[in-house]
């Protein structure tokens, strides 16, 4: 669901698109409108809408202005400029902004429609990168250096994990029996040396994967289970759901990959 905010000093053209757009359509369920700057500011710091249509030549401060403000305040939103002006300076200028479109006066309601369109696309997409970057930046612990002072059997340890981490079989057992030590040895030094516990540590990485999967890949729940080193994909399900407060499949439609 979508905010729109419209910025336009015409309350013709902001009735116009409020009549001949199908919101519903496209999602939009709050309609906002701004005839001059001070006010957009002020419904936008107030409402954070996600989409703009933002008019080039306003009252008190320019279109230009208001979508450097915009961009500062939410760098993840959307804007649209709306001009009478074929100039590519402007158009340019805009860009240099971080404006994500740009359409030119007088307006159809198909070209409204399909700048909307476009500009929910770049805001999903944007956000789904943004996610993307996320999951990877917890991933990579995975291969981040070891301290120093962490002695042979703690870094083999470590990197014995990391190796097997999305093996179905893999258990405290088995890294034991690969270390040559008992599992209560090995369970107590892996908490030393991860800050976790053995079974905390791979669930947690091992649900991180899985949405870096959800977000870049078409595979389906069962599929990523398995990928990851569940055997049971509802276990997967709920455990998923338990960490993100959210189902795989929620976790990616919210992120635009359904």
């Amino acid at each position: 669901m979508f905010k729109l905010l419209i910025v336009d000093d015409e309350a013709l053209l902001r009735r116009g698109i409020r009549t001949l757009i199908d919101f519903e359509a496209l999602n939009i369920t709050t309609v906002l409108e701004a005839a001059n700057g001070v006010d957009a500011l002020k419904i936008f710091k107030a409402e954070s809408p996600e989409l703009i249509l933002l008019d080039i030549n306003l009252p008190h401060i320019t279109g230009l202005e208001l979508a450097e403000q915009f961009k500062t305040i939410n760098p993840y939103c959307s804007i649209a400029m709306l001009t009478g002006y074929d100039y590519f300076d402007y158009m340019q200028k805009a860009l240099r902004l971080g404006v994500d479109d740009y359409i030119l006066k007088p307006l159809t309601a198909k070209e409204i429609f399909e700048v909307l369109t476009r500009l929910i696309h770049n805001f999903e997409q944007t956000k789904r990168l943004r996610e993307v970057d996320a999951v990877v930046s917890n991933l990579s612990t995975e291969s981040a250096p070891l301290p120093e002072l962490l002695k042979p059997l703690e870094i083999s340890l470590k990197e014995t994990i990391d190796q097997h981490l999305f093996e179905s079989d893999f258990s405290l057992s088995k890294l034991s029996e690969l270390l040559g030590y008992n599992s209560s040895y090995i369970s107590s030094l892996a908490k030393t040396t991860l800050g976790m516990t053995f079974q905390d540590y791979v669930l947690s990485h091992r649900l991180e994967r899985a949405k870096l999967l959800l977000l870049t890949t078409s595979l389906k729940n069962y599929e990523i289970s398995e990928k990851v080193g569940f055997t049971d994909v509802n276990y997967f399900n709920t455990r998923f759901k338990i960490a993100f407060g959210e189902s795989p499949k929620q976790y990616a439609k919210r992120n635009g990959q359904i």
